[in-house]
């Protein structure tokens, strides 16, 4: 099975969003860990921090996280002043579903955008949403056995 996002790219900075606006994308959706901030680190950069406030200035902003771990996700909420969704079991659909609704925002006009073939971009095409596939925001820190698991799985990504 391949998997073909809309948008292959480097980091989330790499972004085009006039080409976003163009298309009518209102409502931005990214995976938190390793797309937003390291991994299980609770913390975003002040880069991130910047360029999302660059971007809130178009488009809604939430995070769509797999997280279940209570103490992380207070953590994360402490840090956070835009909606967030853990616990999204993605690659299924049913509570991001339910998240747009709740926040009137038209699966047509998101994009989601993770560092996850297999839960991120798969949840995106069975929404029926815009995709991008990001590398991990740690990608030059990461240990070997993360890069080779993380080649691994985009073996299934179709450029």
């Amino acid at each position: 099975m391949f998997i073909k996002p809309d948008y292959n790219l480097k980091s989330i900075y790499d972004i085009d969003l006039e080409d976003l606006k163009r298309q009518g994308i209102t409502a931005m959706l990214f995976d938190l860990d390793s797309t937003l901030m390291a991994s299980k680190s609770g913390v975003y950069s002040a880069e991130v921090l910047e360029w999302l406030d660059k971007v809130r200035k178009d488009f809604f902003i939430a995070v769509v996280s797999n997280n279940k771990n209570p103490l992380y996700i207070e953590k994360v909420k402490k840090v956070s002043d835009f909606p967030l969704l853990f616990n999204a079991a993605k690659p299924e659909t049913k509570y991001v579903t339910e998240f747009l609704k709740h926040h009137n925002v038209k699966v047509e006009n998101a994009v989601l955008v993770g560092d996850r073939p297999l839960t991120d971009v798969l949840c995106g095409k069975r929404l029926g949403c815009k995709t991008v596939l990001v590398d991990s925001i740690t990608a030059d820190s990461e240990k070997k056995i993360v890069r080779f698991v993380r080649a691994l799985e985009r073996i299934t990504v179709k450029r």
